[in-house]
């Protein structure tokens, strides 16, 4: 069995700092309670995968103690180093790998209903001899998971958080020789209609299915509610 590391990436929650794209209608304490939640639920994710060591790559590097109160020991801690996203995600990736793991996963934390399955699926493709990269795309254009099994830097030379990175990820492999594959397309909680979709996808999905981020829109619209009774009284 090959040694696998599941990794997320996570930053402290902190107002006017976090998912601020979600305010209105959310305030900026609220985008930053429910990303608590997310990163919550994407923990809770990460443990139903087998056979995997699971890792949060953490921002800032002052954050250790608050991530340390936040997982148990199954959990180690690693902060993220570098200016970019990409920098931080080659570096993380590469030390996982100098630490002696065969197989890497790095996963965004703003997922929070993505079904483990698909967690799972990345580790069975970077089994085959034939696969050297994994891509979980996301249907904005971008990826919630990158796996790999040897330092690939060259994938991290794109431009993220824009509509062409998967693609742009994906030439650069086929540049190197490198073979991927990608997972099934889900959906990262950035945007206002995001949320909306999150939404309406709990409303059909069993009860513990990101439960804490349930807890908090149920919570959310609640207080909604009571704001509006309370002016038109």
């Amino acid at each position: 069995m090959p040694k696998r590391a599941l990794i997320v990436v996570a930053k402290r929650p902190q107002a006017g700092q976090t998912k601020t794209r979600l305010c209105p209608p959310l305030s900026l304490q609220e985008a930053a309670e429910l990303y608590a939640c997310f990163m919550a639920d994407t923990l809770a994710l990460m443990r139903r995968v087998d056979s995997v060591e699971p890792i949060i790559a953490y921002a800032p590097r002052s954050a250790e103690a608050y991530f340390r109160e936040l997982v148990t020991p199954d959990f180690q801690l690693l902060p993220q180093v570098g200016k970019s996203l990409g920098q931080r995600l080659n570096q993380v990736l590469n030390r996982c790998l100098s630490m002696g793991y065969h197989q890497v996963a790095v996963m965004n934390s703003d997922s929070p209903t993505i079904p483990p399955g698909y967690l799972r699926q990345a580790f069975t493709l970077l089994d085959r001899e034939s696969v050297d990269v994994v891509l979980g795309p996301t249907d904005d254009g971008g990826y919630y998971l990158i796996g790999l099994k040897r330092p690939c830097p060259m994938l991290f030379d794109v431009t993220m958080s824009t509509p062409t990175v998967l693609q742009e990820t994906l030439d650069l492999a086929r540049a190197e020789g490198l073979r991927a594959e990608c997972l099934q397309v889900w959906y990262d909680v950035d945007t206002v209609h995001d949320l909306q979709r999150l939404e309406a996808e709990l409303a059909g999905l069993p009860e513990h299915v990101a439960a804490a981020t349930r807890r908090f829109l149920k919570w959310w619209r609640g207080l909604g509610r009571h704001r509006q009774s309370s002016s038109e009284g």
